[in-house]
């Protein structure tokens, strides 16, 4: 029974697996919002209003 479990599930489908794809989408998602955040005080401090 359990290797018919074990064919189901994909390579790299471990919780532990899934825990840190969790944390690499987190961190991604902070940097990326840092990276809009910088971007959008460099416009403003460089006076790019129009």
């Amino acid at each position: 029974m359990s290797a018919a479990m074990a064919q189901d599930r994909r390579p790299g489908d471990t919780d532990m697996h899934r825990r840190q794809r969790g944390k690499n989408l987190f961190i991604a998602g902070f940097l990326l919002l840092l990276v809009v955040i910088f971007f959008a005080l460099t416009i403003v401090r460089m006076g790019g209003y129009g």
